[in-house]
This record gives C-alpha cells, sequence and structure tokens, in this order.
C-alpha cells in the first residue's frame, strides 16, 4: 500500500462563508468589468471623434496628422485594455454560474480566467516599467549629450 501525504489526499471544502465571499467577489468583478467596458467604449469613441473633429479644425497638415495619431493612441490604447477586462467579466460570470450549480467545472474555468486577467497585468506592467525605464535612460543620455 502506498503511502500518500497529506496534501495528496487534502479535499477542499467550500464553507457557506467562503463562498458567501466569493458570491461577492464575483459581484465586485462583474461591477469593476461593466465600468471598464464603459471606459473602453468611451476611449474608443473620443479616439475615433477627437481625430476627425481635431482634423477638421487643424490649420496645418501636421496638425491634421498629430490629432489622427492621439485617437489612434486612445484606440489602441482601447484594444490592449480589452482583454484583462473581458478576462474580469468572464472570471465574474463563471464564479456565479459556479456557485449556483455546485459546479467544479465552472470554478475551475472561473480561476483560469482569474488567473490570465492577473497574468496579462502583470506582463503589461511589466512591459509599461521597461518603456519607462527605457526612456528615462534615453532622456540622460540625451541630457549628457545636450550638454557637451
Amino acid at each position: 500500500m502506498e503511502n500518500q501525504s497529506a496534501f495528496e489526499t487534502f479535499e477542499l471544502n467550500l464553507t457557506e462563508e467562503i463562498q458567501g465571499y466569493l458570491r461577492e467577489i464575483a459581484k465586485w468583478a462583474y461591477f469593476l468589468s461593466i465600468l471598464g467596458f464603459i471606459g473602453l467604449g468611451l476611449m474608443v469613441f473620443f479616439g475615433l471623434f477627437f481625430g476627425a473633429i481635431m482634423g477638421a479644425v487643424a490649420n496645418d497638415a501636421y496638425a491634421m496628422g498629430y490629432s489622427a495619431g492621439m485617437g489612434m493612441i486612445y484606440v489602441v490604447l482601447a484594444l490592449i485594455y480589452f482583454f484583462p477586462i473581458l478576462y474580469l467579466f468572464k472570471f465574474a460570470k463563471k464564479m456565479k454560474a459556479a456557485l449556483n450549480s455546485k459546479n467544479n467545472g465552472e470554478l475551475t474555468s472561473a480561476f483560469s480566467n482569474l488567473k490570465s486577467h492577473y497574468k496579462f497585468i502583470g506582463i503589461f506592467t511589466v512591459v509599461i516599467l521597461s518603456i519607462y525605464l527605457l526612456i528615462f535612460i534615453v532622456a540622460i543620455i540625451g541630457g549628457a549629450a545636450a550638454a557637451f
């Protein structure tokens, strides 16, 4: 007979208190994801119309290109922000479904979406911090070069 460790035989039980916490987490995640989708819609709206309106008001071709570029930046940022918000939304929906149906598959899927949400946010944070560091280094080199 094999000896199994305590961790191999451990079975997780979701008590009523834990389920209550998970329900509340799912509600807040759903609320925040809806706010995120509204924010995305506003970003796309202002990105598209900022480029169009500022392009119409601009006096020269340079200003028209600048305003179109700014509008496109907003649309690209909205596209980047879409994925973590979608993962958060899926987590909330799957968690509610898992708790209502007591389905382990739904619970696993919910936590998989939460993992994807945090993984995306973590990678995005590292990328942004790397860009900031690169800008800082370029600024120091540029400042040193301008001093001579």
